[in-house]
Order: structure tokens, then C-alpha cells, then sequence
């Protein structure tokens, strides 16, 4: 069965959810209910609409997709995407948006981690999804959000109790099989990590086949006091694959967040990372590296919300564009009246590798506070000809002196990430990449 996402603004969701073999669970079918009637009133966003000025999807949205078919992958075709000498990790693997048992395993031990698929959560953890679901990223003002809620069913849950480590990291691998039709697929993820709590998530997204993708995946996560949370993001996709990636986390009490999203791949990717720091002494790190190539689009929106006062927040994003691919950051801070003694950086730098690609790029900062450390600025420009001269008279050639460069410039980024064999299998791509760039 195939469907075209713009049917869906003018569909019935009760026949829909029906046609699409949608759980009735009272949880989902509240908000589902809600959720479309809002998608209704919003309709997908075009370049018409100021955030998403350069997002053109328009190639995505306005096509036909089959929902999910039984899945054929096996783990021999998944190798290519492991990350070696990872050790052991807690799997969850997802191949259209649907959850694969077969491709997943749970090493840790219940006591210290919850972790399944959203679906079976819903039944098991009624109460808990109740309470959290749905609560954060909000459905009535965003499209692609609201579409989230309307139609998902599938995801991740992931619970860490008050005052526990989580020793193994919890690896989502989201992979598009392609190989024989278009694919349209919905993840909703939901991440607690309870009080004195601690884990780390890895998401990686990769592509299989030849035909079209468009992935919009939606997860929420909420930290206890002094709960930590790392967040590790690559997105690796082919040229035919699109995604809309929204990220919603709140912060209570001394909590802290760091994400590293790093985007090596994808014809149109839109990455919306949203925190707000809703109590004393929370932080916030946002860091990111994304590497365009080719005809394609990278957009990193982020929003940093200082609501309450004596938090921090740090940003660095950095690009490298090449060919005739274009890159977006928009990245915003808010510090709100209350939020004294806030202190809050955010910087962008690109690096443009060919003449015809283009970044856009717009810091903002809105201040309501008077006590405060905030600072915000955007560089865009190509290599250094003093540094490539030097480097060729060294017995580089140019190729060499560029990649040595640009990698330079990545390790910025790189540094951010703790876990060694993450960054090692990051540094391989990395390289590969720059050493085939014309």
C-alpha cells in the first residue's frame, strides 16, 4: 500500500489509523486525535515559513511512499555499519521505523535500565508513558511534530532509575531499507533518566538500496536533578534520503546534557535540537559537526531556553561544505527574566571548500535578564592559503594539505566525544571522507 504524505492533511485519522493498522491504545489515540487536528491547522512547512527559509523538502513530501514491508535485513547486512571494538552495548535497531527484535539485544540488567520499544512500553509502563508522553515537544506549534505524534507508533523508551549508571551505552541504529521501494517512516522516542542517574544513547541513522527515504523521528527526553545524559548523533544516510530530526530535552536541578550530532550524509537533513534549562544549575552542551557534499542540505536548528537562573550552556557547531551543498545554523538563546547569573555561548564556523557552496547562518540571542555572560558569533571562509602553503612546502600535496586542514578544523568536535570507539570510527569516516573530496 502506498500513500502520499500531502492525502494525509485531508485524511480522516480514524480511517487512517485503521488503514495504517494503528494501535487504539487510549495513551496514543488522545493525543493522535489532537495532534492531527493541529497538523490540519499547520499544514507542512514550506520556504515560505521563516524557520524553514532554506529546508526545501518539498521533493520529499510531495511523494508517494509504501509503508513498511516485512523486514528481510539480517545482522551480515548490518555490518558494514559497526562501530569496532565497541564492546558490549545495548541494541535496538529499527529498519523503517519499525522495531526488529531479531536485530536487537539487551545486555544490561533490569535494575538498571528499562529499555524496549515504545510499543511495548505503552503496555507495560501505562502510568509512567502517561506522564511523560507527548508532555515536551510540542505537537499544537510544530508540523513535523505534531505528524510524529499523529501517526507513530513505533520508538524507543529508555527509563534509568534514581541512582543508577548505566555502564553499557544504549546503541539505536535507524537504517532505511530502500533496496526495493520509497520509505516513509515515524520513530517517537521517549528517554527518563531519573535522579543521581546516568547513561548514554548512540544513535546512528544509515541507508540500504538506492530508492527515497524520509524519516521523521521525534524524542523527548527529560532529566532528573542531577541526572547526566550524552547523546551521540550520526547521521549517515545516501543522497536520496531525508530527515526531519526533532530533539526536545528538559532539564531540572543540576542535570547535563551534552549532544555531539555529527552529519557526514543525506540529501536533506533538518536537525531541530531543543533544551530548556527549567532549574538551578543545569547545563547544557550542543556541539556538531556537519559536512555537506554534493547537491545535498544540512539544517541544524537549535534552541537553548535559560529559564530559570545559575545555568550554563555551551554551543559549537562547525561545517565543512563542498561542492554545490548548502549548510543552515540557526541557533537561538533565550534567557528569560528570571534567569540571572545565566551564562550561555554559542559559536558557528564553516569552512567552504568550493565556490558554489553556500551556508547560511543566523546566531540569535534575547536577553530579559541583566546579570548575565552570554556571547554568540558566525564565521564562514574557505582554507587558509598561508597554512596550505606552508604544508605544501613541506612536501604535501594539495590534496593532503587541504584534508590535514579540514580535519584540524573538525577536532574541535571530535575532542567532545568520550566514548573511544565512537570517536575512532568517526575519525575513519572522517578521513575517508576528506582523502575522496575532489
Amino acid at each position: 500500500m502506498k500513500f502520499d504524505l500531502q492525502d494525509i492533511l485531508k485524511s480522516d485519522i480514524k480511517d487512517l489509523a485503521k488503514e495504517l493498522s494503528l494501535s487504539d491504545n487510549s495513551i496514543l489515540a488522545e493525543h493522535r486525535n489532537q495532534a492531527f487536528e493541529s497538523l490540519q491547522k499547520l499544514g507542512l512547512p514550506t520556504t515560505k515559513h521563516e524557520d524553514w527559509k532554506y529546508c526545501n523538502l518539498s521533493t520529499a513530501t510531495k511523494k508517494s511512499y509504501s509503508l513498511a514491508t516485512e523486514n528481510s535485513l539480517t545482522n551480515a547486512d548490518l555490518a558494514q555499519f559497526n562501530i569496532a571494538d565497541l564492546g558490549e552495548a545495548n541494541i535496538l535497531t529499527f529498519v523503517n521505523g519499525v522495531y526488529q527484535e531479531s536485530l536487537s539485544t539487551i545486555v544490561s540488567p533490569s535494575t538498571e535500565l528499562t529499555i524496549s520499544n515504545l510499543k511495548d512500553a505503552l503496555a507495560i509502563e501505562p502510568n509512567l508513558l502517561s506522564n511523560n508522553l507527548f508532555k515536551y515537544a510540542n505537537y499544537e506549534t510544530d508540523a513535523y511534530t505534531a505528524l510524529s505524534t499523529a501517526l507513530a507508533e513505533s520508538g524507543t523508551f529508555i527509563n534509568v532509575p534514581n541512582g543508577k549508571a548505566v555502564e553499557k551505552p544504549v546503541l539505536i541504529r535507524y537504517i532505511s531499507d530502500v533496496r526495493s521501494n520509497d520509505t516513509f517512516a515515524q520513530s517517537r522516542n521517549l528517554f527518563l533518566v531519573g535522579k543521581n542517574a546516568q547513561a548514554t544513547v548512540i544513535e546512528l541513522y544509515h541507508t540500504i538500496g538506492a530508492h527515497q527515504s524520509f524519516n521523521n523521528i521525534v524524542t523527548e527526553i527529560a532529566l532528573s536533578e542531577n541526572a547526566i545524559l550524552t547523546n551521540y548523533k550520526l547521521q549517515d544516510e545516501s543522497n536520496s534520503a531525508y530527515q526531519v530530526n526533532t530533539t526536545q530535552v528538559n532539564l531540572l536541578k543540576e542535570s547535563v546534557y551534552s549532544a555531539v550530532t555529527i552529519t557526514l550524509g543525506g540529501g536533506v537533513v533538518r536537525n531541530n535540537l531543543n533544551t530548556v534549562l527549567n532549574a538551578e544549575r543545569t547545563e547544557a552542551n550542543l556541539y556538531g559537526l556537519f559536512m555537506p557534499q554534493g547537491e545535498t542540505l544540512i539544517d541544524n536548528h537549535t534552541i537553548v531556553d535559560h529559564a530559570m537562573p545559575n545555568c550554563n550552556s555551551n554551543e559549537l557547531y562547525k561545517g565543512v561544505l563542498s561542492d554545490n551543498s548548502t549548510g543552515v545554523f540557526n541557533g537561538k538563546i533565550f534567557v528569560r527574566k528570571d534567569a540571572q547569573k545565566t551564562n550561555a555561548f554559542q559559536s558557528n564556523k564553516t569552512i567552504l571548500l568550493s565556490d558554489n557552496a553556500t551556508i547560511n547562518t543566523k546566531p540569535q540571542l534575547e536577553i530579559f535578564a541583566d546579570d548575565v555572560k552570554c556571547s554568540h558569533g558566525a564565521t564562514s571562509g574557505q582554507l587558509d592559503e598561508e597554512a596550505l602553503f606552508y604544508l605544501r612546502s613541506r612536501g604535501l600535496s594539495m590534496q593532503s594539505a587541504k584534508s590535514l586542514l579540514v580535519y584540524a578544523f573538525a577536532t574541535d568536535i571530535l575532542e567532545k566525544i568520550n566514548n573511544e570507539a565512537l570517536k575512532s570510527h568517526l575519525e575513519k569516516l572522517i578521513a575517508t571522507r576528506l582523502n575522496t573530496e575532489a
